[in-house]
């Protein structure tokens, strides 16, 4: 069973999915690992949940202190999760859960950020189809984030991928940092200046 692991809602169970529809949630390891690293960014921030499967990232940092999540997942079940998991919790107010494709573009994103840009992106791209076939849409989602241009000039973008989904360099942003956790690396850019 999941639970938001700190601040107002800690302890506080978040509802998934069941496991034969292959959504694969972000580990409490790596999820409290990842919220170290951004805790300077989260209080009053405007986060970007992508690929956001049962919205334990936004959820987690709406917790902490974000003044709004636009949540995006394409799979039908998973948004009615997040829906779940927005209300169980009374985090209505802050949250916007959206059912879109993201590989279809991004720069619609930006009136859920009232065009301010997102000061926390997370994504979490699904590693594999169900035919355990590997899946690599880190670089494709990157590159959208980058031609939208809605992320503001001091926010942080996270990638959580495979280790051997390799990341190169993409126009526009800074690769800032990289962690490393088991089979899973979580990749950390922001714009260049």
């Amino acid at each position: 069973m999941m639970r938001i692991i700190a601040g107002t809602h800690r302890g506080r169970k978040i509802f998934s999915v069941p496991r034969d529809k292959f959504v694969k949630p972000i580990s409490a390891r790596i999820r409290q690992s990842f919220f170290d690293i951004v805790r300077p960014y989260v209080t009053g921030a405007v986060v970007l949940d992508l690929y956001a499967g049962c919205g334990t990232v936004g959820l987690e940092a709406l917790s902490r202190g974000a003044s709004k999540v636009v949540f995006v997942e394409k799979e039908g079940i998973c948004v009615k999760t997040i829906e779940k998991n927005v209300a169980a919790l009374e985090f209505s107010e802050k949250a916007k859960v959206l059912k879109a494709d993201v590989l279809s573009g991004l720069k619609w994103l930006e009136h859920f950020a009232d065009y301010k840009g997102y000061d926390l992106v997370f994504m979490g791209p699904p590693y594999r189809t169900e035919e355990n076939l590997p899946l690599f849409y880190s670089m494709e989602t990157l590159t959208l984030l980058s031609e939208a241009g809605i992320v503001t000039p001091t926010g942080l973008i996270a990638v959580q991928h495979h280790k051997k989904e390799l990341l190169t360099r993409v126009p526009g942003l800074e690769h800032v940092r990289q962690e490393k956790y088991g089979d899973t690396n979580v990749d950390f850019f922001r714009r260049e200046k």
